[in-house]
């Protein structure tokens, strides 16, 4: 196995060659250059603002410091690649009786697409020079937003994200380790300056203060993460998302440099750019793998995904949707019926809503159910 040795490939011809292959964004950083990284993430874990992402505490030791995942590394590529929409997807959330699903997730799953060509320029690199290489597309425990901020590629913003002056905020990340010993690119300075537009934008105040945000009140964290029922609290300001929440990414001013992404991949997915909540309610477990195959939304699966169909649903005041609604109070899984329930709260007039409450009296429901019917 190679060495850790002084590095005779040229940081420029790197650059250059991630450019070629696509990237859009690509800078050097040190293993050292994050030390800060790890107790920030430890202040998050204590104050359990993780909600129930347990992966991020198993792995905390790993996430702390590049080093601590793999001894050997010597500096670390960072890269970006631009996913920029085609449409506002603030303009999106208008349109109550469609569905809002975040940009990353309309088109193929960025994971695959980014890591081949990762691993593309990880192989070039290791056939200029001998060098060992690890590349890493956000699975596993590394910090890629604080060492992008690290590498120059751009700065984390107030939401905690990453931030670009060219390609404002819509860059997937990905990173090499290797055993080369390169020079490093200076830490992008933060140009948020005053501005509060991400924060004030957030529907569920999921931001307690600037540059820290608590994931238990996140629409992402929520809509995705979480695997259970949605507290009653967050119901309302979730709207029309669906899977995912953009809103503070999209209001960023430096969006105004943005791009429309040139990878094919990344864009929208006809179906799922603003898909019709009467369709989605109609989804059975295989019609809702075969609508999102290939995308990451079907690892949320059926039963969450349409939680929160139901939620949109029920904010979205249409009326036609009742049926559709109403024969999901007999679906197979607790958490539908529940969010049927709610739903049909929304939309029912009252004494409809006492006439079915009355009927279904006598069915055996779990306790979020009854709990759903009785609130």
């Amino acid at each position: 196995m190679p060495n850790s040795i002084s590095s005779p490939l040229d940081p420029e011809k790197k650059k250059e060659q991630a450019l070629a292959l696509g990237f859009d964004a690509v800078g050097i950083t040190s293993p050292d250059a994050i030390a800060d990284a790890g107790p920030r993430l430890q202040e998050f874990l204590d104050a359990g603002l993780q909600g129930d992402m347990d992966w991020l505490k198993t792995r905390a030791a790993q996430r702390e410091h590049p080093k601590a995942l793999w001894p050997e590394v010597k500096s670390v590529i960072a890269v970006g690649h631009n996913y920029g929409p085609e449409l506002d997807p603030l303009e999106a959330l208008k349109h109550k009786r469609r569905g809002v699903i975040s940009v990353y997730a309309q088109g193929r799953d960025y994971h695959d697409v980014l890591k081949k060509r990762l691993k593309r320029l990880a192989r070039w690199m290791t056939e200029q020079v001998s060098t060992d290489v690890k590349v890493f597309v956000d699975t596993a425990p590394v910090m890629e937003k604080p060492l992008a901020a690290a590498a120059g590629v751009g700065w984390q913003g107030k939401h905690t994200n990453l931030v670009s002056t060219e390609l404002g905020s819509w860059l997937f990340l990905g990173a090499i380790f290797t055993t080369l010993e390169l020079p490093t690119d200076q830490a992008h300075e933060n140009r948020c300056g005053s501005c509060r537009a991400c924060l004030d934008i957030c529907p569920t105040a999921a931001f307690p203060v600037p540059y820290k945000l608590d994931a238990r009140r996140c629409i992402s964290y929520l809509t995705i993460e979480h695997k259970g029922h949605i507290a009653p609290e967050f119901r309302k300001p979730i709207g029309n998302h669906i899977y995912g929440c953009d809103d503070c990414l999209a209001i960023c001013p430096w969006n105004k440099f943005a791009e429309t992404a040139q990878e094919i991949a990344y864009h929208a997915r006809i179906e799922l750019r603003r898909p019709e909540l009467k369709d989605l309610l109609t989804l059975d477990d295989a019609s809702f793998r075969q609508v999102f195959s290939g995308s990451p939304i079907k690892r949320t699966g059926r039963d969450r995904f349409l939680r929160n169909v139901l939620i949109a649903a029920g904010n979205s005041g249409d009326k036609s949707l009742l049926p559709l609604v109403q024969r999901l109070l007999e679906d197979t899984s607790p958490l539908v019926r529940a969010m049927a329930v709610w739903a049909l709260k929304e939309l029912a007039a009252a004494a409809q809503f006492v006439a079915l409450k009355d009927r279904l009296a006598a069915t055996e429901v779990d306790d979020n159910v009854r709990k759903e019917w009785t609130s």
